[in-house]
């Protein structure tokens, strides 16, 4: 049960401002929100648990001092992380989700005819009950009749379950502390044992190309050992890493051109159920500014 003690504090807020400091998402600097109210703290079995209400985005979920979500801008990727690999695959059926305890994925994935059931496996509860308080938008995702719940670790499930999926999404926290193992060749190869023939998954890379570009790097490289076609491609979302968040899409299928989309919604029913995605932004969410592409290039393929 989730509750609202009264005076509360938290070290990452000092005289009415959020702080981020990360030398992980933000080498060499910081981010800063205006905070109007506390309404949440406290310590899950995993991680520091924090909302506050900003005075320009809305209610704001922290995990360990780093921003998940705002209400003002999380469509930007929770669309993204969705529609890239949904729209990548001809006929998407079975869709596993591995993290993702605000409810947003689930909210994207079901707007799919196609879907006819969505496991998602999240091992933190607090995050979904906080997020079922706090973030009632996105968490009404939990309520959608073909959503399955699992409460566990999403490394063991995929090492343990015999289901194959279409598409698997990987909406983890960053890579530090219980998300670290997401990011990992291991893990990777549990995802394409566990799609079917033609799955695609997607991952949350965590970077943006200004920050850290390493780490997208030796990302891709892991990628490749595990998938003929991997790419990387980016949203823009405000309040993550630089206004830039990054995401890695892999696929088993190397007879077509990942970047581009295999089905589509009509164009005004797309307008009208998507605030962020369309099949324009698909295809140019993969062009990188020439710095960056050719940065890729040289690594591609290396250990």
């Amino acid at each position: 049960m989730v509750e609202s003690p009264q005076n509360l504090s938290h070290p990452t807020i000092k005289d009415s401002w959020f702080s981020e400091i990360s030398d992980h998402a933000f080498p060499g600097q910081g981010f800063m929100i205006r905070v109007a109210e506390i309404l949440y703290v406290g310590k899950s079995m995993f991680q520091d648990v924090l909302v506050f209400k900003s005075t320009d985005y809305g209610n704001v979920l922290v995990l360990d001092g780093i921003i998940q979500v705002t209400e003002r801008d999380e469509f930007a990727y929770q669309e993204m992380i969705c529609h890239l690999a949904m729209n990548s695959h001809e006929n998407p059926q079975n869709i596993l989700v591995i993290g993702g305890g605000d409810g947003g994925v689930l909210r994207e994935v079901v707007k799919h005819d196609s879907v006819k059931e969505v496991t998602l496996c999240e091992i933190d509860q607090s995050v979904i009950d906080v997020s079922k308080k706090y973030l009632p938008e996105m968490a009404r995702g939990f309520d959608h009749p073909k959503v399955k719940l699992n409460i566990g670790d999403g490394f063991e499930y995929l090492k343990n379950s015999t289901n194959k999926f279409d598409v698997i999404i990987t909406d983890s926290s960053d890579p530090e502390g219980p998300a670290e193992a997401f990011f990992q060749e291991n893990y990777f190869k549990l995802l394409h044992n566990a799609l079917t023939e033609n799955g695609v998954i997607i991952t949350q890379a965590s970077e943006s190309v200004w920050l850290n570009f390493r780490f997208i790097k030796r990302l891709k490289n892991i990628c490749e050992k595990v998938f003929p076609q991997v790419e990387y491609a980016y949203t823009m979302v405000p309040t993550y890493t630089s206004g830039q968040l990054g995401l890695m899409i892999c696929t088993k299928r190397s007879d077509w051109d990942i970047k581009k989309p295999l089905r589509a919604w009509p164009e005004k029913v797309e307008a009208t159920i998507n605030r962020y995605y369309n099949r324009q932004i698909h295809e140019s969410s993969f062009i990188l500014p020439n710095w960056a592409k050719h940065y890729l290039r040289e690594t591609d393929n290396q250990n």
